[in-house]
């Protein structure tokens, strides 16, 4: 095997920083161990946890910072075709057009032109689906199918409020919300959002520029899916009734005597989002059906992903950003 096959593209960080650390360079080709697959990736997708990582975990508590060190490949989702099976894999051929969450919350090393994964890591891509849309969807869709489908949401005939519905989790938990029994589903974005989100299926929008969303819809929410967190997080309590649930996508300042106070229910730990060839396989089955969709904020090629950082960090998204490596 000469050079040129044992070594690939990617995008690899030798030091933790800015967006500019992110290096497009030739790295060794990485070989599927017993029950992986090796995956030529097509297209890679940008989640909020690939900014934490480049910067080295410094948003995260110090007690659950991940011990990673450069250098790193970053990225867990990806959308490809299987390439080379590892020993003992029977559930896939070369040739497979598969889509994963690749070992979070552990590190997948997406971006690049090759990725190993375990074998139940992965799906099948819809078949309704190219690439970089297929890409866009493992971690926010499985994250908000999780949370919604296979997870605690006590929601039949009743009221789901998403904060952040605009963004990559956020536009799935609105319309998963509906498939798992909700009446009623508030979006809350800014308003460039309206538009989009009443087109996902949303009765209701609050562009919290405008107004609170506590003072908006007050004591409105059976469930509260908060994709935001942070210090603030707290002044979404009044939005949710005597008896509702609160469950957090990220880290937040929920005031929990005061949520106790209220009659609201936050759980002790926060629910993470875990790899599942299983949960993506029935998400794929939605996506084909027509009654969940992917939108994609912007496609940028594999070489330009420091420019990709750079646009995931002014935040307000619609959908998903996704690095394209194969044209």
């Amino acid at each position: 095997m000469g050079n040129r096959t044992a070594t690939m593209r990617a995008v690899r960080l030798h030091a933790f920083g800015g967006p500019d650390v992110l290096v497009h360079e030739e790295v060794p080709r990485p070989s599927p161990a017993p029950g992986e697959v090796l995956v030529r990736v097509h297209a890679a997708g940008i989640n909020p946890p690939d900014l934490y990582a480049r910067t080295g975990f410094t948003r995260i508590p110090a007690e659950l910072r991940p011990a990673w060190t450069p250098p790193l490949v970053l990225g867990s989702d990806v959308s490809g075709v299987v390439a080379e099976l590892g020993e003992g894999v029977t559930d896939w051929q070369p040739g497979d057009e598969v889509f994963g969450l690749i070992r979070f919350p552990g590190q997948g090393s997406g971006y690049a032109e090759y990725v190993t994964a375990p074998a139940d890591h992965l799906a099948a891509k819809p078949a309704s689906l190219d690439h970089t849309e297929a890409a866009a969807v493992p971690m926010a869709g499985l994250t908000a199918y999780q949370f919604l489908i296979g997870g605690r949401a006590p929601l039949p005939g009743g009221t789901a409020l998403v904060n952040g519905a605009a963004g990559g989790v956020g536009h799935f938990a609105v319309q998963l919300a509906r498939i798992a029994g909700a009446e009623r589903v508030i979006g809350v974005a800014s308003g460039r959002h309206e538009a989009f989100l009443r087109g996902l299926g949303v009765d209701r929008f609050v562009d919290y520029t405008r107004t609170p969303a506590a003072e908006a819809v007050p004591d409105a929410a059976d469930l509260l899916v908060d994709t935001v967190g942070g210090p603030d997080a707290h002044r979404l309590l009044p939005a949710v009734r005597r008896g509702g649930l609160v469950l957090p996508v990220y880290l937040g300042d929920y005031h929990r005597e005061r949520a106790a106070g209220l009659g609201v229910t936050i759980p002790e730990r926060m629910q993470q989002v875990r790899s599942s060839g299983a949960d993506l396989t029935e998400l794929a089955a939605l996506l084909d059906s027509g009654r969940v969709r992917v939108h994609l904020d912007g496609v940028h090629p594999l070489a330009e992903a420091a420019a990709a950082h750079r646009r995931a960090e002014l935040g307000h998204l619609q959908g998903k950003l996704v690095l394209r490596v194969h044209p």
